[in-house]
């Protein structure tokens, strides 16, 4: 399979400062993936079917198998990079990938969002942590580290 090289930009977090500890990585979860992509390809395949049910097409399978081909495709194809977004709680800091960093103080939210957490600061930037196993767990720990409580 191939492995999307990271590139000098998106391929790496931002660095600790003197002092600065990780608390907890929130690393994206295979599983959890691959049950998006399912329920994506389940989804647009019933929708590509129906449309060519109402075009009258004769041969209205062929919508559901071509978007699960092509959701599959897709997903292996960026599995590497999307695995690779590790998210780092520090004793000041979360930081992602990409060098985003939100400071502890600035956080302002922290919700459950299907499989993924969506972080909010105070001056209303919002960031995704995709493919979490347990998101409102995630969730919990971030608000709790930044002394709030959900």
């Amino acid at each position: 399979m191939s492995r999307i090289k990271p590139d000098s930009i998106m391929g790496h977090p931002a660095p600790l400062q003197e002092g600065e500890r990780v608390v907890q990585a929130f690393a994206p979860d295979r599983a959890v993936y691959w049950r998006a992509h399912l329920v994506m390809a389940v989804i647009l395949g019933i929708f590509a079917g129906l449309i060519l049910l109402w075009q009258g097409n004769p041969y209205p399978v062929v919508g559901p198998v071509a978007a699960v081909l092509a959701i599959g495709a897709r997903a292996a194809f960026v599995q590497s990079e999307a695995m690779a977004e590790v998210w780092q709680l520090t004793d000041r800091r979360l930081l992602g990938p990409a060098g985003r960093v939100v400071p502890l103080g600035k956080l302002h939210s922290a919700r459950p969002f299907l499989g993924a957490v969506q972080v909010t600061t105070s001056t209303g930037d919002r960031h995704l942590i995709k493919y979490q196993t347990d998101p409102a767990a995630t969730a919990a720990r971030l608000l709790a580290a930044g002394g709030r409580h959900g």
